[in-house]
């Protein structure tokens, strides 16, 4: 009999919103300890809780992204238990009656070098408030103290909890990287795993697989659950590691215990936390300070028509339209602010200029985002955002180089001289005198020195070895400071010296 591993994903994600779930506090990063605080999310007697409009519209438009169904009506819940960064003793979240079920976000996987794709199944998506953060001094024995930073408690969070369809680390791997990508594009998080915005818990068993006269069925195993995963180098270690462990512990008769397990990522292992909670030591029961959750469908319709076009729809549709590579893809995808940029530009430049074929001219204006431009964003450590280069000025200078006044060496260094000074492109050819040669008089002229200064490379040409050629149009380009055009000047090369 056959195993596979069976993998399911409980994601936390941190809303973009400007105060918290059920008060008015800040949620700003960063920030003194205990600044964001108030009677309401500190539990305080007396107090009554008021839900967030902008998380729940931001909620709404995530679970509508993932293909949910959202429900119009839900019930807040508490989770009660004792933790002492949790100062309530519960949390408000949502149980039986979550905000929406049932939905599947599609992920992009390789199958020997060609690309598949495969529907990840989510079971429910629903509203809760986090928790604050402990900090920990260890020092001597009798200096070890813990501290409680209560800013974080209270913030709005969203869960998402996959069903268990991953069944291996590239498929978990690819659904949460898919997930980031769409909840960045949708513009609910930042999802910045170091800030904690987005968090990870993984449910991991080996399931046995049976076969029989109805086809392969699982028979799912005992499963654990990993916290602490900061990263997706450390959810990708941490997946493997135990994957491997439930194996050989099966493989040598002996069973798997239902716990949590931290992943440490300085030893590299899990190290048991606490035997698993079932959902009835949480004793949920519905929140008395909160009426349930009611949402009009025309609510829910007005946010189905802001969604923008989401990422692997958007890599689709650039494939088929500007046939990029898929390397060119991905980095254009990688950011709603990038892909924007780009298809502006082509947008520009498609109804004020007319040179160059539409796939020509957006692997053009690809390469200057990819190479120069996130070249000189990641030097001075901006983001995307904060771009020089405007999008009108990015399509005259692709204009410039199809009309040759520009060779590709020419064509980064005004580029980069726009960055810097945001003049126009047109403004900096004239002001230095730095177009291309394209003047076949004057390229002759400098053909002819190159041929009486280079006759050994001549001869070599001429006995056949053709790739002298390249040897003299460098001559010819250093004699031109990299402004003759390259396309005439290696026509005109070739018609010379064949004669």
């Amino acid at each position: 009999m056959n195993s596979l591993p069976v993998i399911g994903l409980e994601v936390h994600v941190q809303l973009k919103t400007k105060t918290k779930m059920f008060c008015s506090c800040s949620v700003e990063f960063g920030v003194e300890p205990n600044k964001n605080i108030c009677p309401i999310c500190t539990g305080q007697p007396g107090v009554l809780p008021t839900v967030n409009k902008k998380a729940v519209e931001l909620a709404v438009k995530t679970a509508l992204a993932l293909n949910c169904k959202v429900h119009n009506e839900s019930v807040f819940a508490r989770k009660n238990y004792y933790y002492p960064d949790l100062p309530k003793n519960y949390q408000i979240s949502q149980y039986e009656s979550p905000l929406a079920t049932d939905g599947f976000v599609e992920i992009e996987l390789k199958k020997d070098s060609e690309k598949i794709y495969k529907k990840v199944y989510i079971k429910r998506v629903h509203i809760e408030e986090d928790a604050g953060k402990l900090l920990h001094a260890i020092g001597k024995e009798e200096l070890d103290y813990s501290l409680i930073d209560y800013n974080r408690a209270g913030t709005p969070l969203l869960e998402i909890v996959s069903q268990p369809c991953l069944y291996s680390v590239e498929e978990a791997i690819s659904y949460l990287v898919t997930l980031r990508d769409i909840l960045r594009f949708i513009d609910v998080s930042d999802c910045d795993l170091e800030k904690g915005t987005f968090r990870v818990d993984a449910n991991v068993s080996i399931a046995e697989v049976e076969n029989s006269c109805e086809g392969e069925k699982l028979k799912l195993g005992t499963k654990t659950e990993i916290k602490n995963m900061n990263s997706f180098k450390a959810i990708k270690e941490a997946l493997t590691y135990e994957i491997e462990r439930q194996r050989k512990i099966l493989t040598s008769g002996n069973k798997v215990v239902q716990e949590t397990r931290l992943w440490s990522e300085e030893l590299g292992v899990t190290k048991s936390m606490r035997t698993k909670e079932e959902a009835h030591d949480y004793r949920y029961f519905p929140e008395p300070d909160l009426l349930p959750l009611e949402i009009e469908e025309i609510f829910i319709e007005e946010i189905k028509k802001s969604l923008p076009e989401l990422p692997l729809q958007k890599k689709k549709r650039f494939k088929n339209i500007y046939n990029l590579p898929d390397s060119d893809i991905d980095i254009l995808v990688s950011e709603k602010v990038i892909a924007d940029y780009f298809e502006r530009v082509l947008t520009i430049y498609s109804q004020s200029y007319t040179q160059g074929d539409l796939k020509s001219v957006a692997k053009t204006i690809s390469n200057l985002i990819i190479t120069e431009i996130l070249g000189l964003i990641n030097q001075e450590g901006l983001t995307f955002d904060k771009n020089k280069i405007k999008e009108e000025y990015l399509a005259e200078l692709v204009k410039l180089y199809y009309d040759g006044v520009l060779s590709s060496k020419l064509l980064k260094e005004v580029l980069e001289e726009v960055w810097y000074t945001q003049k126009s492109p047109k403004e900096i050819v004239q002001q230095k005198g730095i177009s291309q040669i394209s003047d076949i008089d004057e390229l002759k002229k400098v053909i002819q020195e190159v041929i009486a200064e280079n006759q050994k490379v001549v001869d070599d040409y001429k006995s056949g070895k053709i790739q002298a050629i390249s040897a003299l149009i460098g001559q010819i380009m250093k004699k031109t400071k990299g402004k003759a055009n390259p396309q005439l000047t290696h026509q005109l090369l070739k018609d010379i010296l064949d004669k």
